[in-house]
């Protein structure tokens, strides 16, 4: 049976964004590449890694305008609060 912090830590869904990392890889010369967008959360608690369309990234980068952020680590989803 696991210990109750490591319960605890696995019963939070929803966590605060406190960072972003952004990368872009070239797999090949003259072909798409593919973005990836690492999320620390609640100060390094947790980490997920988003790899978006190329399409979606411009929309992402509305993240820039946001007062905070949280992500749902259960469904994927990202929550933007504050935005002007």
């Amino acid at each position: 049976m696991a210990e109750p912090e490591g319960r605890t830590e696995q019963a939070i869904k929803v966590r605060q964004v406190t960072d972003v990392h952004g990368n872009y890889n070239e797999w090949e010369r003259d072909q798409p590449g593919e973005f990836s967008l690492e999320f620390i959360l609640d100060d390094g608690a947790d980490e997920y890694v988003l790899r978006p369309p190329a399409d979606d990234v411009r929309t992402l980068m509305m993240m820039d305008k946001a007062q905070s952020m949280y992500f749902d680590t259960d469904r994927g989803v990202l929550m933007l609060r504050g935005l002007d």
